[in-house]
């Protein structure tokens, strides 16, 4: 019998096709260029897509991008979201054109801007322009030293863990506002409430926890067999003879690392101290937007553009198949509005297995990120998300908590009330 719900196109889809156009867009102007080299970073090998260079940016492609974000976005305030690569290795000229070209093409629109950085190459040259143009800078920190050290090393092999704590500090030391991006990995499991309060030590009163799955292939050796010895290249999940890599995150030790943050953090930090995870449940507990692309119902807004204007959906899909365009050919405006990025958009919702439309908590994590959906269903039915078990730990176990701040928010209170009752 044909499945008529991955045909499904709502009102809510038709009201943002339809309505004022409003997306992000991750810009991307080193390509994956990096001074460092994570064991899981996802996005060093895209390289391999323009021949294993890693160009960037020009000048004249950069104030193409300022201008047709700005114009393409119908709405009053606009971001820009630098990222990598490590963004950092441009040098500050290539930002400070930046932000003149913000101001030329403004056109009274407010502009902010965000940045991803490792920190190791952070200056007190680079805190104060970042304290001046008021930028919002996310700091990627996996938690103690032991943690942090086991995946992020530089080129050489060498810890990065000291100096991204000196460049952590140097923001501070400036005043420049900051969040941290921790990825939870193998090392994490079992250390959820460790990390936490470690981030906390540091100054971070904003979380963001990435959990790492990824698929990867190793070099062939001279007999044409994968040579394990060697750094494995990530894969997307669909390629033949694709395998977890060993970093990964279970999706119980994930699920448990986050319940044992939000047992500390509902009783004793709630109004101070903000979980991506935590702000996102608690938006679809009460029916808003989870602020994030990976909880929402559909995705197709958070785009990325490489070094050259290349157009992808989705930093995790930038893959050749997957190129909406590119800049030089055809307005942003267009890629975003097109079919492909439509349907890419609502494919997450339409393409999810029965067993997740009848879940429980679907209107908590609406799947998760596709990029992790490549387990089957109890019925063998393709598109499970590889976390589900997690998850579901996760959304069961808080439950409670987020009813009672749910009902907080409704009666006009703030939902800290929560850690006295």
């Amino acid at each position: 019998m044909k499945d008529t719900f991955k045909e499904t196109l709502t009102l809510g889809d038709a009201q943002k096709i339809s309505g004022p156009l409003a997306f992000n867009i991750m810009l991307k102007p080193a390509g994956s260029l990096c001074n460092l080299d994570c064991s899981y970073c996802y996005y060093l090998d895209k390289s391999s897509i323009y021949g294993g260079r890693e160009p960037v940016m020009s000048e004249e492609m950069l104030e193409t991008v300022v201008r047709e974000y700005i114009q393409a976005n119908d709405v009053p305030e606009v971001t820009f979201n630098w990222h990598g690569g490590e963004p950092l290795v441009l040098g500050l000229d290539f930002y400070r054109k930046a932000m003149a070209f913000e101001r030329k093409y403004a056109d009274g629109r407010i502009v902010h801007n965000t940045l991803q950085t490792n920190g190791t190459l952070m200056t007190p040259e680079w805190a104060a322009f970042f304290r001046e143009n008021d930028f919002l800078i996310g700091i990627s920190l996996d938690g103690p030293k032991d943690i942090h050290d086991r995946y992020r090393r530089d080129k050489g092999g060498v810890p990065t863990f000291d100096r991204v704590m000196k460049g952590l500090t140097l923001l501070r030391q400036y005043g420049v506002e900051f969040n941290t991006m921790s990825t939870v990995n193998k090392e994490s499991e079992g250390r959820g409430l460790e990390v936490y309060q470690f981030l906390k030590s540091t100054g971070s009163h904003y979380m963001q926890f990435m959990p790492v799955l990824e698929h990867v292939k190793y070099p062939l050796d001279r007999k044409g067999k994968q040579d394990r010895s060697r750094r494995p290249y990530i894969v997307d999940p669909q390629e033949p003879d694709a395998q977890i890599a060993r970093w990964s995150v279970s999706d119980i030790g994930f699920g448990r690392f986050l319940c044992d943050i939000f047992d500390w953090w509902v009783r004793h930090d709630v109004g101070t101290y903000y979980v991506n995870q935590f702000d996102a449940t608690l938006a679809n507990w009460c029916g808003a937007q989870p602020g994030t692309c990976v909880f929402a119902e559909t995705c197709g807004g958070n785009s990325v553009i490489e070094h050259n204007g290349d157009l992808y959906p989705c930093d995790h899909f930038v893959y050749p198949g997957r190129k909406l365009g590119n800049i030089a050919e055809k307005p942003i405006r267009e890629m975003m509005e097109s079919d492909a990025n439509i349907a890419f958009g609502i494919d997450k919702r339409n393409s999810l297995p029965r067993q997740c439309r009848q879940c429980e908590v679907l209107s908590l994590c609406h799947g998760e990120c596709p990029k992790h959906r490549f387990n089957r269903t109890d019925k063998g039915e393709s598109g499970l998300n590889a976390l589900c078990y997690g998850y579901k730990m996760f959304y069961t176990h808080t439950a409670p908590q987020m009813k009672i701040m749910r009902d907080l928010l409704m009666q006009g209170k703030a939902p800290a009330g929560v850690m006295v009752l």
